[in-house]
């Protein structure tokens, strides 16, 4: 008997122990159980399991299971159940070896009477557990035939105190005369979310987080639906570069099990199913309306007998039971019979115009410019209105509804896309395949701006400047090409210098847009004054949010508070669904300002309804500016998760230029956590490549990282070359991170007696204004004022800089003061109020886990006199094997159940396991488990299990940074040649 995986078992504690009991001999409630279900929902995969655990206790088992083509045939199921026991029945009495014999078919005679049989496989049964205990299986309940299912009841209800255990499993909603033993029932629900994700990840690890969501939705903790359905789904749709489709292929095992009994429904109530299955969260009403008013309760009482469907109210959505019955009933249908189905819900939709287009272009079957038409402005009204996923939406194609599901830029998309299809002229075809390869460049689906440029063409009305856009912003984000990226938009703004073209249009938006994020990560005058330059072209209220970033970004000193008033008002004035091109360009200016904690929220909002494939680049941005905004307010776990987020997503989308970004934040991280090494490595991928694209903003964070390494391991030196090479010294800049880093330069000047030149970097510092742009830069400055201040004047300016409002918001920074204050005063000999803070500070590192500062504190604690537990060093933790495996999968995310589930522990276990390994590590939470994990030496950890992050390096493989310097200049000019305009554009484009 073969053993069950233990992932067909996640979720199943529950049920399991209850067998385990029933094997045991406990029977408070009798001798069998029945497990009742849906079908894939888990049964056989119980009995499996029961079958293994009674084979592992020396029980000995038999098993059948019912057939639909044999329900018919006499004693067909008890054959299959008692055959292998044949040669036992010639010990038993004449008479039940006789009857035994014509049910094995290996005597003649007439159909023998069914209480002999009954009473003869109770005694065949009865002599074999008289030997060992028995476990008797039958799965398929509806099916077994009349006469074993008498048979199979009579014995059942006689077992009384024999060892036999009686084990059977039937299908939720199907009757069978077995019904009537009445053995007690077990409801075998669907799996919960988490033990549903959980399955899916072990089944299918490294799904990309947005075909991972829709696989659990439409599963719906279906176990066998988790198993197949992505082994039905293309390579590329499994990895996130195509879209899924609107309705998820089944194969006939699925399609047998949700389409079941639809065929054998009523014409019209078959059509009233394929009509609610084409139109999502449809009304009772509307769906009669596409019937031509036949469609009613009555018509589908049979669906809902059959329990396809549930209706709540009369005028209620109609709601079927299990996602996949959708796609199910939409796959067994013709196309014509989906076109006719469109076309009738088309005509009931006409008061909403958005919903009807969908449909008619489904309908249709070739060129129709009314229809392409009403696309379009379906395609503009999803753009501006940012739909969240789930809105309610048409049915489309299979390509299509899933673009719309993802949200208002992936609909915007999927709409442009099909009206071109449908567009008759030239021209108007051309300006939606363009339209829609901009807004592809949001979506995550980098690979089909190319395709959809070359398929618009290059006539004399194509949009020019939105094909210079397009192409601009693919170079940025998959190339990290922002020179070229910055000619390109050049020449766009010039091909709509026409003031008639500058108004709110796609052109307009998609290069201030496109040259907005280039302006961001070159970190350089020239992007800017030429945005700057573009939006004198516009109404002022009109680019509201781009003419904060520029203030925010390029003169903060001058114009932090109107930045920050103006953030305030454009944030109030939001609708409460605001799409996300309305809100990130809002959060980036509050970034450039330190102001982003008062809207996290509504960044958080943009998130959520848009990280199932709508505008991605704008998660991935917010994503990447609450990691900074958590960082800074000393939430470094939350801020590493944010991190690694939008890395998952970066790697799915190929989005290189966030995510060697994203790779920097997490090196900053790892350089204050005193994790030297990993910091190391991902500024040195990093560097190189943004270096030779001209990125400053990466570079810069880079450096800040190799900066904060330094200084944790005390070597100023190095600190101070890397911290000069960010923000020179006597040169400050009113930028981020160099601002963010003067009281690293001046701490690492200091210490390497360079005070004279601290001294000066703080006067230009503080007549350059840059304590003005917010609480932040103010406490930076006056604790750098005070380390480089004379013995006579440091303590004043230590209180100054202590007592400035709001220090708590930035406690690592307010650390390093108390720190340096401490250092001060005992160094002057105060040692009782050194002590004082020197105490703040080590609670502070501690809670952040800023492990080498936090050495530090200690041991200038120490030398006031003051004892102190030397912390435990993580490179030189050893863990046991046990406990190297089970910090892996916590790493994962597992719970402890989950892992003890897995490895066979109770989750008392791990977590006492836990609990030892935590302190080994030096850490306090499972969140640092990973990087600890991480500092464990070859030697100590040659037997640990990997769990690494996919976007982590991982042997065998080379950076995406470093590939992308061995072929850079091959895969942007083929970008160029694809889209045709390589030779428009030849003398702009010139290689660095």
């Amino acid at each position: 008997m073969r053993s069950r995986p233990v992932a067909d078992l996640v979720g199943r504690t529950a049920e399991l122990e209850q067998i385990d009991s029933l094997l045991a001999g406990h029977r408070p409630i009798g001798p069998g159980l029945l497990l009742r279900g849906d079908p894939g929902v888990g049964k056989t995969a119980l009995l499996d399991a029961a079958a293994a655990r009674a084979q592992a206790a020396e029980m000995r088992v038999l098993r059948a299971s019912g057939a639909e083509f044999e329900a018919d045939i006499g004693f067909s199921a008890l054959h299959q159940l008692l055959y292998p026991l044949r040669e036992r029945a010639d010990r038993l009495a004449s008479r039940h070896r006789d009857v035994l014999h014509q049910v094995f078919g290996l005597a003649p005679g007439p159909a023998p009477d069914p209480l002999v049989v009954s009473t003869a496989v109770l005694a065949l049964l009865g002599q074999v557990a008289a030997e060992r205990p028995l476990l008797v299986l039958v799965d398929d309940v509806p099916w077994i035939d009349h006469a074993s299912a008498t048979v199979l009841g009579f014995v059942t209800r006689r077992i009384g105190n024999d060892p036999i255990a009686f084990l059977a499993a039937a299908r939720t909603g199907v009757d069978s005369f077995f019904d009537q033993v009445r053995l007690p029932e077990r409801e075998i629900s669907p799996l919960g979310e988490q033990p549903a994700a959980t399955l899916l990840d072990i089944l299918h690890p490294n799904l990309p987080p947005p075909v991972r969501r829709r696989l659990l939705d439409e599963a719906a903790g279906n176990p066998l639906a988790l198993r197949e359905l992505p082994a039905l789904l293309t390579e590329r749709q499994r990895s996130g570069q195509d879209t899924l489709p609107a309705f998820l292929p089944l194969n006939g095992r699925l399609e047998a099990i949700f389409a079941a009994g639809v065929r054998a429904l009523p014409a019209p109530t078959q059509q009233a199913l394929l009509l609610a299955a084409l139109e999502p969260d449809a009304s009772l009403a509307t769906i009669r309306s596409a019937a031509h008013g036949r469609a009613d309760v009555d018509d589908l009482a049979p669906a809902q007998q059959a329990d396809l469907v549930r209706i709540d109210a009369v005028t209620g959505p109609m709601v079927f039971r299990h996602p996949l019955i959708r796609s199910a009933i939409v796959q067994t249908s013709s196309p014509a019979e989906r076109r006719a189905a469109h076309q009738a819900l088309a005509a009931a939709l006409a008061g909403d115009p958005e919903r009807r287009a969908w449909h008619l272009a489904e309908a249709a079957t070739g060129p129709d410019e009314t229809v392409a038409r009403a696309l379009d402005e379906a395609a503009l009204a999803a753009w501006r209105r940012g739909d969240p996923p789930g809105a309610a939406a048409p049915a489309a194609d299979e390509a299509t509804i899933s673009d719309r599901r993802r949200g208002g830029a992936s609909a915007a998309v999927a709409a442009l896309v099909r009206a071109g299809e449908l567009s008759p002229h030239p021209a108007d075809r051309s300006r939606r395949l363009v339209e829609a390869a901009y807004l592809a460049n949001l979506t995550g689906q980098l690979d089909q701006v190319p395709r959809l440029l070359a398929d618009a063409g290059h006539g004399p009305d194509t949009p020019t400047g939105l094909v210079f856009a397009a192409t601009a912003y693919l170079l940025t984000h998959a190339e990290g090409e922002i020179d070229a990226a910055q000619r390109l938009l050049a020449r766009a703004l010039d091909d709509i210098a026409d003031t008639a073209k500058t108004t709110n249009n796609w052109d307009s938006y998609g290069i201030l847009y496109a040259l907005l994020v280039v302006s961001i990560f070159a970190a350089r005058p020239e992007p800017w004054q030429l945005l700057n330059t573009a939006l004198g072209r516009f109404d002022p209220e009109a680019v509201t949010p781009f003419r904060l970033c520029y203030d925010a970004y390029v003169d903060p000193v001058r114009t932090a508070d109107t930045v920050r008033e103006g953030i305030a008002h454009a944030f109030a004035a939001l609708p409460a669904d605001a799409a996300p091109w309305q809100v990130i360009p809002l959060a980036w200016a509050a970034v450039g300002v330190d102001a982003l904690s008062d809207y996290r929220y509504l960044v958080r909002r943009v998130i959520d309804r848009q990280r199932d494939g709508g505008a991605i680049t704008m998660v991935i941005a917010g994503l990447r500016m609450l990691c900074i905004d958590s960082y800074s307010h000393g939430q470094w776990d939350e801020a590493e998760t944010m991190a690694r987020e939008g890395l998952d997503l970066t790697a799915v989308c190929g989005y290189q230029l966030l995510e060697g970004q994203l790779r920097s934040h997490l090196a900053c991280i790892a350089a204050a956590r005193g994790n030297v090494d990993r910091a190391r490595a991902l500024t040195d991928e990093i560097t190189t490549w943004a270096a030779s694209h001209g990125i400053g903003v990466t570079q810069a964070y880079a450096l800040r990282a190799r900066t904060l390494a330094a200084l944790g391991q005390g070597d100023y030196e190095e600190a101070y070359v890397q911290a000069a090479r960010a923000t020179p010294p006597g040169a400050p800049s009113s930028g981020f991170p160099d601002r963010w880093m003067i009281l690293d330069l001046v701490a690492a000047a200091v210490h390497t007696g360079r005070r004279q030149e601290a001294r000066a970097h703080v006067a230009a510092v503080q007549q350059a204004g840059i304590a003005r742009i917010s609480p932040r830069t103010a406490l930076l400055i006056a604790g750098a004022a005070a380390l480089a201040a004379d013995d006579d004047q440091a303590g004043p300016l230590f209180e100054t800089a202590l007592s400035l409002p709001e220090t708590d918001r930035w406690p690592f920074e307010q650390a390093r003061i108390h720190l340096y204050y401490g250092q001060w005063l005992r160094r002057t000999h105060d040692t009782t109020r050194a002590r004082l803070h020197l105490r703040a500070a080590i609670e502070t590192f501690d809670r952040l886990g800023a492990r080498p500062w936090a050495e530090r504190a200690g041991n200038e604690l120490r030398a006031t006199g003051i004892p102190t537990t030397a912390r435990p060093d993580t490179r030189s933790a050893t863990l046991t094997a046990q406990e190297r495996q089970i910090a892996a999968l916590a790493a994962t995310g597992l719970t402890n159940k989950q892992i003890g589930q897995q490895l066979f522990l109770s989750h008392r276990t791990v977590g006492a396991h836990l609990h030892r390994i935590f302190p080994k590590l030096g850490i306090t939470s499972r969140a640092a488990l990973r990087d600890a994990l991480e500092t464990i030496t070859p030697d100590e950890n040659d037997q640990a299990p990997q769990s690494a992050s996919p976007n982590e390096n991982q042997d065998g493989q080379r950076s995406r940074f470093a590939m992308h310097r061995r072929n850079s200049a091959e895969s942007h000019n083929a970008v160029l040649n694809a889209l045709n305009i390589r030779t428009n554009l030849a003398p702009l484009y010139v290689k660095r």
